[in-house]
């Protein structure tokens, strides 16, 4: 039996993480990239969020990632509407609660919230220009879960707008150096140790 591979993919924006669909929409396939049969996405971004998606042809490792005892930390990059203030990133940090299942609500667990500025590596996007007069704040959440579209709830519970939203790590494996939809493949030793798994 063949050794299992691995990828890394900077998912563009306006792409969904699948191969297959029965909608009209850009899919992972559409990426200049021979990946083996049998290979799938780790988990998902939803097709308006860009950034760190992990690839594999091993189904073991979802579970591992995001169903094991042992949480793992994933740190996203978003962009918001307006100038947040350090009160609002620490009320964020300490937990917000957020719509869930069946109109409940929920309150996220604290997690690391940091206002930044925007990071050389990350590109503007053509098709979502920002009106000139428009403010906006750059932050970094890194949390352990991952609430249905958490992130977004997040920063909207605080009155922001999620204008952009890139996932750029997953514990110790980083998107930097990668653009926009390219693919980088990595070993499996490196994989698992980088994931802590």
């Amino acid at each position: 039996m063949s050794a299992h591979r691995y990828f890394i993919l900077n998912k563009p924006f306006n792409m969904v993480s699948q191969f297959v669909s029965s909608h009209d929409v850009r899919l992972i396939g559409d990426i200049d990239f021979a990946f083996p049969e049998g290979t799938h996405a780790i988990g998902r971004l939803d097709k308006d969020s860009e950034g760190l998606l992990l690839l594999t042809t091993n189904s073991k490792v979802t579970k591992l990632l995001f169903q094991g005892k042992q949480p793992h930390e994933r740190t996203y990059l978003v962009q918001v509407n307006n100038v947040m203030t350090a009160a609002t990133a620490q009320q964020l940090s300490e937990g917000v609660y957020i719509s869930a299942k069946a109109g409940q609500s929920y309150k996220t667990t604290p997690c690391a919230v940091h206002i930044v500025e925007k990071p050389e590596y990350i590109q503007d996007i053509e098709s979502k220009p920002l009106h000139i007069n428009v403010t906006n704040s750059w932050i970094t959440v890194t949390l352990t879960e991952g609430k249905f579209h958490q992130v977004r709830k997040m920063v909207s519970s605080v009155r922001h707008k999620c204008i952009r939203l890139i996932r750029i790590s997953i514990e110790d494996l980083h998107l930097e150096g990668l653009m926009p939809g390219e693919v980088k493949e990595v070993g499996e030793t490196y994989f698992f140790e980088k994931l802590k798994l």
